[in-house]
Order: C-alpha cells, then structure tokens, then sequence
C-alpha cells in the first residue's frame, strides 16, 4: 500500500504480542486539514541584480511551502518537536528534518537507499543538517514495525542507532514477513554483529522498555497531521518547518534545504 494510499484512511496502530508482552499502542490517525496561507512580494527587476532576484524568488518559495502548515489563526512559525529522539548528524546543525518513519515501509526503505545517501553527503556530513528520526510504526499493515522500532531505540542506548537503522532497511526484506520470535532473534543476532552488549540489547528488546517512547512519537506525527509513512518537516523554530509527503527525490529535500540556508 502506498504512502498516499495510507493517507486516505485513518489508520489504527493495532495490538501485537511481543515475547509474552502486549505492544498495545492504539493510535487513531486522523486526517490533518491544512490551509494554505498567502505571501505576496513587490520586486522590481530594474533595480536588483538577476542573483538576487532568484534569492527572492526562492524565498517566496519557502515562505509559500511553509505557509502549507498554517492554519487560518497561525501568526507565528511551526513548530515541529524533534523529542529527544535518535539524531543522524551534528546535533548543532542549523537545519533539521525531521523524519517519521516505519521500518518495515518499503517506502521509507526507498528514501533510507536512493535518496539518503545524497542528504548525507551533501549537507549532513557537512554540518548544515541534521537527521531526527522519530518512530510511526503502522502496525496494522506492518506487524513487525514495532519491533523493528524497538530494536533500534536499544540500539540507540549503545550509541548504534544508525548503524542498527541502517541494517533493518538494507535486510527489510528478509525479516518484515517473519513470525514476531523470529524477528526478535533475528534482530539479536543484528546486535551481535554490530558487537553491542548482547545481554543489555537483548534484555532492551524484550522488555518493552522504549514503548512508552514510541507511543509518544505515534501521538505527536497525529498531532502534526502524519498519515502515511514516511513524512518529512524540514526546517528549525526559527524559520519554521515545511513538510514533504513520501519518498521524495533528492531535488525536493535540496530545493527547500537550500532556501532554508539562504533564509
């Protein structure tokens, strides 16, 4: 089912048994009605060079995209919480995107593969942003997401998340059809070969200690108006955020970071 297709549905995050423990996290997701705001500008071409009028224009730009998450009342900038959830990047970046996402979405493992790695070398590994991943695991299409967010969360407590996040979407296909103890063995043996502290991980995963954690990040992509994964709000409080919907091409996230820097 596509990001879109989600979208058009409320979609219920169902109850999964999870080694003896009951992963219940029901999340009704309901459709956020958004209004665009208005922005005009006054230029006169004659008076300004041709660098700067595209400096403007890719202003308006900006303040078009993020009026999209204004409602009719908002007189100040959105504001999209990062939590204190696993960070990709320097946590001093200006920039941040914000990203909820669904291990098992194979949406989500398109943009972790084509366009990611550009993100990272291009702006992340050069400090202008940074990557804030936050949980929306869609259990009722995806059973193992819950897990798989689980996994990574304890993998985050060792200081692996990346390297936990990034091995769950490379190997998505081999565990996302699995039965729930399988994957969490599977997800162990993850671990291991990352040489985490296997008895720490492995009391992590089964204990259910970060479900409180991942329900907060269900909650607020609701609050943000998140109905499919994954979902994107690029920006900082200062500026504000845009969001883009689905696994956007790399030319999208440039086309606002870079308006976002010239800001």
């Amino acid at each position: 089912m596509s990001s879109d297709e989600v979208s058009n549905q409320k979609v219920t995050v169902k109850k999964s048994t999870f080694n003896g423990l009951i992963l219940g996290v029901i999340i009704l997701v309901g459709i956020a009605s958004f209004f665009a705001g208005s922005y005009t500008s006054n230029l006169n071409s004659d008076q300004i060079s041709e660098q700067d009028l595209e400096k403007a224009l890719s202003k308006l730009e900006l303040k078009l995209l993020q009026n999209q998450l204004h409602t009719k009342q908002a007189v100040a900038p959105v504001k999209i919480s990062a939590d204190d959830d696993p960070i990709i990047g320097d946590s001093n970046a200006p920039i941040t995107i914000i990203e909820f996402s669904d291990f098992q979405c194979p949406f989500c493992a398109r943009f972790n593969s084509q366009t990611l790695p550009a993100i990272l070398d291009e702006y992340i590994e050069q400090g202008k942003v940074k990557l804030v991943f936050r949980d929306f695991p869609i259990q009722s299409i995806h059973p193992n997401a819950l897990p798989a967010s689980v996994a990574a969360e304890c993998a985050n407590d060792q200081n692996k998340f990346k390297e936990m996040h990034d091995i769950l979407f490379e190997k998505q296909s081999e565990w996302n059809k699995m039965e729930t103890a399988a994957v969490l063995s599977l997800f162990s043996q993850y671990a291991s070969k990352m040489n985490l502290d296997q008895e720490v991980f492995d009391s992590c995963l089964t204990s259910g200690k970060h479900i409180e954690e991942i329900k907060k990040d269900l909650e607020d992509g609701r609050d943000y108006g998140v109905t499919g994964t994954p979902g994107f709000f690029i920006g900082n409080d200062h500026i504000g955020f845009v969001e883009l919907k689905g696994a956007q091409p790399f030319e999208s996230f440039k086309k606002v970071i870079d308006a976002q820097l010239d800001a």
